[in-house]
C-alpha cells in the first residue's frame, strides 16, 4: 500500500474488522500489517505443536564400569549399551576410580576403547574419553538407521526357521 499515516493505517484497520501490527519496527519508516491477530497466533500455536509432534528427544542413558570389570561384564554391558542404542538413545559409559586406581587411567582408556570398538556397528564415538573428577566418560551416539540396517547382520535374519518351529510343536 505503500507509506501510509497511522491514523489513515488504524483506520483502514478498523473498517476491515482486523489488527493493525507492527511487523519491522526498526525500519524507516516503520513497516506493519492489517490482519486478524488472534487468528495469527492460533496458526502458529498450531505449526508449533506439528513440528513438536515430529521431533524425537533423545535421552542420555549412562552405563557406569570400573577399570577392573571381567569379560562377561564387559559383555552383559556391550548388550544394554546395544539396546539403548537400538531404542535410539546416546550413552555414556562412565569408569568409576576407587582409591589408588586413578593412577592408571590408561586402564580405563583400554576399557572404553574396546566397548567402543565392540559397538562399531551400531555407534559412533561422539565424545573421545575423558577424566573428569574420580570419572572418565566418553559419550556414544547411535548410527543413523540405514547404516545400522545394512552393517549388522541381525537384522537382515528375521524370526527362526520353520523347521525348528515344527519339530518344537511335535514334541509337545
Amino acid at each position: 500500500m505503500g507509506v501510509i499515516t497511522l491514523s489513515d493505517a488504524l483506520k483502514m484497520a478498523n473498517e476491515q474488522g482486523v489488527d493493525l501490527v507492527e511487523v519491522a519496527s526498526g525500519a524507516v519508516p516503520p513497516v506493519c500489517r492489517l490482519l486478524d491477530y488472534g487468528k495469527f497466533r492460533y496458526e502458529q500455536a498450531k505449526k508449533e505443536r506439528e513440528a513438536r509432534k515430529g521431533q524425537k528427544s533423545v535421552e542420555l542413558r549412562e552405563v557406569r564400569m570400573r577399570p577392573r570389570i571381567d569379560q562377561h561384564d564387559i559383555a552383559y554391558k556391550s548388550k544394554r549399551i546395544r539396546e539403548f542404542l537400538e531404542e535410539g538413545h546416546k550413552v555414556k559409559l562412565s569408569v568409576l576410580f576407587r582409591g589408588r586406581e586413578i593412577t592408571h587411567p590408561e586402564l580405563a582408556i583400554g576399557l572404553l576403547r574396546r566397548v567402543a570398538e565392540s559397538l562399531a556397528q551400531s555407534a559412533k564415538l561422539e565424545k573421545p574419553p575423558a577424566l573428569e573428577g574420580r570419572m572418565m566418560t566418553m559419550i556414544l551416539a547411535p548410527l543413523p538407521s540405514a547404516k545400522r540396517a545394512s552393517g549388522d547382520g541381525k537384522a537382515a535374519e528375521g524370526p527362526a526357521p520353520a523347521k525348528t518351529q515344527e519339530k518344537t510343536s511335535a514334541k509337545a
